[in-house]
């Protein structure tokens, strides 16, 4: 695993030299059947990334973001594979504002078991091993190994969401929880700011799809943290995530939680549920 690790690395390094190629020209964006953006930084990050995992592991199948429907109509059968978001954030991008990152993941029986963030603008890579810890890494520094915080209620509770898509759920959790200051974090970075210890929680009552999440989840928990769904009419948070288990790719409504946060969010008062219910 540790040299599987380190191989992944370098795919995800240089698909940040990939992306920053173009970051620092002109960009073009088109719009994909969704009407989500597609430039092409994420094509080109795509077919390095694929075209590197493909060589190093050949029988373990490949879903992106940016994959053609006919290449994933079997994931359901697969066991092991490899889960990539090329560029996270993609509007982060074309804002230009550094928030946007790589994201490669394994996936064995459904859950994440390698995962690595790249963050090109910031030259910086979180990893993490099922058992092998989380780990940071600026370019040219050494690594160092990285652990989520526990919040004490003496102290502000610290939340990331998303900079491109709130909504009246996340209004109305945020009015339940005890008093917190809101950060507005892009793309995969959020669940890093918990693993690193500088957030608490990362609530995200949207939609998302598994490849915004598979390298992040593995990271968090290897840091202490737990990502679990999250009922947005009750808030009571429920099983664990989990991947290539249904029909659709699109991730439950999730929450994710620094050291211990998860065990205090259950414990009765923690939350004013009442105000947050759904009509």
């Amino acid at each position: 695993m540790t040299e599987l690790l380190e191989s992944v690395k370098k795919i995800a390094w240089d698909a940040c030299g990939a992306i920053m190629e173009i970051y620092q020209g002109s960009i073009e964006v088109t719009d994909k059947s969704d009407n989500s953006p597609l430039t092409q930084a994420d094509l080109a990050a795509h077919r390095l990334i694929q075209q590197r995992l493909s060589g190093l592991t050949p029988s373990w199948p490949l879903l992106s973001e940016e994959s053609d429907v006919d290449e994933i109509e079997n994931r359901l059968s697969w066991s092991t594979f490899w889960l990539i978001d090329p560029l996270d954030g993609t509007r982060e991008f074309i804002n230009r504002n550094g928030e946007f990152t790589v994201n490669i993941a394994l996936i064995h029986e459904g859950n994440p078991i390698l995962g690595v963030i790249a963050a090109p603008v910031l030259s910086t890579m979180w990893y993490a091993a099922k058992g092998k810890g989380a780990w940071r890494q600026c370019s040219g520094e050494p690594e160092e190994r990285i652990a989520s915080a526990a919040w004490h209620p003496d102290r502000l509770l610290r939340i990331v969401g998303s900079r491109s898509h709130g909504n009246d759920k996340m209004t109305r959790l945020l009015e339940a929880m005890p008093p917190c200051h809101l950060q507005g974090v892009g793309s995969s970075l959020k669940f890093c700011r918990i693993a690193e210890g500088a957030a608490d929680c990362y609530p995200r009552p949207g939609a998302t799809c598994e490849w915004d999440t598979g390298a992040a989840h593995i990271l968090l928990e290897e840091a202490g943290g737990t990502v679990l769904q999250l009922d947005t009419n009750t808030l009571q948070a429920g099983e664990r995530l989990r991947y290539n288990q249904r029909d659709s790719l699109i991730n439950p409504d999730f929450i994710a939680f620094g050291r211990g946060l998860d065990e205090k969010w259950r414990y009765p008062g923690f939350l004013n549920v009442s105000v947050s219910r759904a009509p």
